[in-house]
């Protein structure tokens, strides 16, 4: 390795890891110490991974302020150092850290709020797909409608929350003051995906979620209407898979239905 291979490799370990060895070849200046000098390197690294993390999640920001996201952002940073060549993906583990971490694990709130902007921005940076039509589904003949299987749109994500996050979203992305932070009963089930070029969210009852997990698996139609019959009221559970169905399909969550395998 040669002296400048070496000398920049010991420079990004001093900063990456907290190690000074790197002191020994540089030289103070005349106004101050090497230690303050290198200092600044060390400081701006910090500052501008937690500066893609206030982009990334710009709400999360809002919520807990300047003073308190940076702190944050500077504990996530040392305990996550970047290992990609691409900033987008650094805070992707912020929410696990956010769940498992002191003192932020005492406030659920946070680790889903995090979680909701980080599938939103998932969303918007999915692969480009075909869209199923409504328009698509009437080359279908009835008797194969049992058969048909749905293929999900790769902007298309699931999150189970577990505090009212997406209030508090909704209210923050509004300008509104957001509520309180309480942990519900049971958990929140969301449905996020891009709709033409904007990323959004819903709800979904617990039914919806079901047949959404179980359609999106691979299994048919015809089937999913005997799991809706047994999860509640049979004589409406293929009205009901039709509803779900269109709702699909008119949001641009799916991208192809196949009969069969």
């Amino acid at each position: 390795m040669s002296d400048l291979a070496r000398q920049q490799s010991d420079f990004q370990r001093a900063i990456l890891t907290g190690d000074d060895a790197v002191l020994t070849e540089i030289l103070d200046s005349p106004r101050e110490k090497r230690e303050v000098l290198f200092g600044v390197y060390r400081y701006a690294y910090g500052s501008r991974l937690v500066e893609a993390m206030r982009n990334d999640h710009k709400l999360l920001h809002l919520y807990l302020g300047d003073d308190m996201f940076d702190a944050m952002g500077h504990a996530y940073v040392a305990a996550h150092p970047s290992q990609h060549p691409n900033l987008r993906w650094f805070s992707h583990a912020l929410p696990d850290f956010l769940k498992s971490t002191a003192p932020y694990q005492d406030h659920p709130v946070l680790s889903d709020l995090a979680a909701l902007e980080k599938v939103l921005n998932d969303a918007f940076d999915a692969e480009d797909a075909p869209v199923l039509a409504l328009s698509d589904m009437a080359g279908f003949v009835p008797e194969v409608w049992s058969e048909l299987r749905f293929r999900p749109h790769p902007s298309a994500f699931r999150l189970d929350v577990s505090t009212n996050a997406s209030a508090l979203w909704l209210a923050l992305k509004s300008e509104q003051t957001p509520p309180d932070a309480v942990a519900l009963a049971e958990p929140c089930r969301l449905l996020a995906w891009r709709q033409d070029v904007t990323p959004m969210f819903r709800e979904l009852t617990g039914e919806e979620a079901m047949l959404w997990a179980e359609a999106t698996d691979g299994i048919p139609f015809g089937v999913l209407c005997a799991m809706l019959a047994t999860y509640d009221d049979p004589d409406a559970a293929a009205a009901r898979a039709a509803f779900y169905l269109h709702g699909w399909i008119a949001a641009g969550l799916l991208t192809d239905a196949v009969v069969g395998n």
